[in-house]
C-alpha cells in the first residue's frame, strides 16, 4: 500500500494526484471517512505503479539527453534576441498592444513572463522548441498585456489569434520538462551556465 496525504475540501468525489516528486495526493470530501480514502486509493494500486513506472522512466531517459553547456546556452541566448523579438513585432499589433523591455533569459521555471508595466521577459529555452511553441509564448505574454490573468476572457484572447494554440501548449507540457533538464544538467557540470541578454 502506497502512503499518501489527504487535503479535504468542499468538494463531492475523491481524487488522486500523482506529485512530480511521485508523493501521492488524494483529495477528498469532508464527508469521507478515512476508510473510504483508503479504499479508494487501494483500488487505483495498479493505475499508481504504472503512472510511478512511467516518471521512472521519463526521469531516466533525461539523464541521458545530452546537458546543454554555458555555450549552447549563450548561442540560444543569441539566436532568442534575434527571433523573439521579431515575432513579438509580428504577433502585438495583431493582439492589439504594445511591448516594453524584452529580455532573454535562461529560467528554471517558466517560458516567459509580462509585468505589469509590459516588459516581457522569455527563455532562451524557447530555441529549442517548434516555431509554433515559440510563437504560442509570444502570443500568451502579449495577452498578459490585455489581461494579467487566466482568465476565460484571457484564454479567449490567446485563441482569436492562434486558434491553434492548444497544440503547441500541450508539447510544451509534455517536452518542455525535458529542456529544463537539460539545462539543469549543464548547470550541474559547470555553474557559470548563466546569462542575461
Amino acid at each position: 500500500m502506497h502512503t499518501y496525504s489527504v487535503i479535504r475540501s468542499n468538494r463531492r468525489s475523491i481524487a488522486l494526484e500523482i506529485r512530480p516528486d511521485r508523493t501521492l495526493l488524494v483529495r477528498a470530501p469532508y464527508f469521507a471517512s478515512s476508510a473510504q480514502i483508503r479504499s479508494f486509493v487501494m483500488s487505483r494500486e495498479d493505475w499508481i505503479d504504472q503512472h510511478l513506472m512511467r516518471m521512472k522512466a521519463r526521469e531516466d531517459a533525461r539523464r541521458l539527453l545530452p546537458a546543454l553547456t554555458p555555450d549552447d546556452i549563450r548561442k540560444l541566448g543569441e539566436k532568442a534576441c534575434a527571433d523573439i523579438p521579431a515575432r513579438i513585432r509580428h504577433f502585438a499589433p495583431l493582439v492589439g498592444v504594445t511591448a516594453g523591455r524584452v529580455t532573454i533569459r535562461n529560467q528554471r521555471t517558466r517560458w516567459g513572463s509580462c509585468s505589469a508595466k509590459g516588459n516581457l521577459n522569455f527563455n532562451c529555452l524557447l530555441m529549442l522548441c517548434p516555431e509554433p511553441v515559440r510563437d504560442y509564448i509570444v502570443v500568451h505574454e502579449l495577452c498578459h498585456r490585455l489581461e494579467m490573468n487566466h482568465s476565460p476572457r484571457f484564454w479567449a484572447d490567446v485563441e482569436a489569434v492562434l486558434p491553434d494554440y492548444r497544440k503547441p501548449r500541450r508539447w510544451l507540457r509534455e517536452n518542455g520538462g525535458d529542456l529544463i533538464a537539460r539545462m539543469e544538467a549543464g548547470r550541474r557540470k559547470d555553474s557559470g551556465g548563466r546569462i542575461s541578454t
